[in-house]
């Protein structure tokens, strides 16, 4: 993918999260790997007013927040450059605060395995890793962690991400996850919901390899 083209993909993403309500405002942020280096969405500036020249280019090998571009990058920064360094299969990251996913995290609460959907994000469960102030190397070691084996990961008190091989299959995962936490959430106030066992979602992981968004 030439950078251009990447670079409206990120506004086009912006924008669909902001569509869906899964962000709102400036809250949240996407990036995409580009060769040895990552696109990162701007700090404070609203999906709305987000312009691909805005997008700050920043190298892989750093780990001081060097960046290009006429406005810095978000201050999650860390996380998204550590997830593409661990994550080599990784190409897009989102992170978001929607309000079902972001509740269980206020509960500190991992997302079981209520729909058989769970297994888009690679195993029976999406957990809920603790709590660290947003921007810090803390929060990005816990993100690392949580994405371990996981394509989606609960941030304690404070909303979730999502990462994909395209930037598609990273919002499909936004999605995904956002319907799974309102329906446990509202399974938990009717009664207890029943989780399917393990051993069923790890077959359907296996079937899910080839399942989801397609590139055009």
């Amino acid at each position: 993918m030439k950078e251009g083209e990447a670079r409206a993909e990120i506004v086009a993403g912006a924008l669909e999260l902001e569509r869906l309500g899964l962000n709102h405002g400036s809250a949240g942020n996407l990036s995409l790997r580009l060769g040895e280096a990552a696109l990162v969405t701007p700090s404070g500036v609203s999906a709305r007013d987000l312009r691909p020249e805005m997008i700050a280019r920043m190298p892989l090998s750093d780990t001081t927040g060097a960046y290009e571009g006429p406005l810095p990058p978000s201050s999650e920064w860390r996380f998204h450059l550590d997830v593409y360094r661990a994550r080599p299969d990784v190409r897009a990251v989102a992170h978001m605060h929607s309000t079902y996913a972001t509740t269980l995290a206020t509960l500190r609460r991992e997302i079981p395995a209520v729909h058989y959907m769970i297994a888009a994000f690679g195993g029976p469960s999406v957990p809920c890793v603790g709590y660290a102030s947003y921007g810090t190397a803390e929060l990005s070691r816990l993100v690392v962690e949580g994405l371990q084996d996981r394509d989606g990961v609960l941030l304690a008190n404070h909303g979730a991400i999502v990462v994909g091989d395209t930037m598609g299959k990273a919002l499909w995962r936004a999605v995904e996850l956002e319907a799974l936490a309102q329906v446990y959430y509202l399974g938990a106030v009717a009664g207890e919901p029943v989780i399917l066992p393990d051993d069923e979602i790890l077959r359907t992981v296996e079937r899910f390899k080839s399942y989801g968004p397609r590139d055009r």
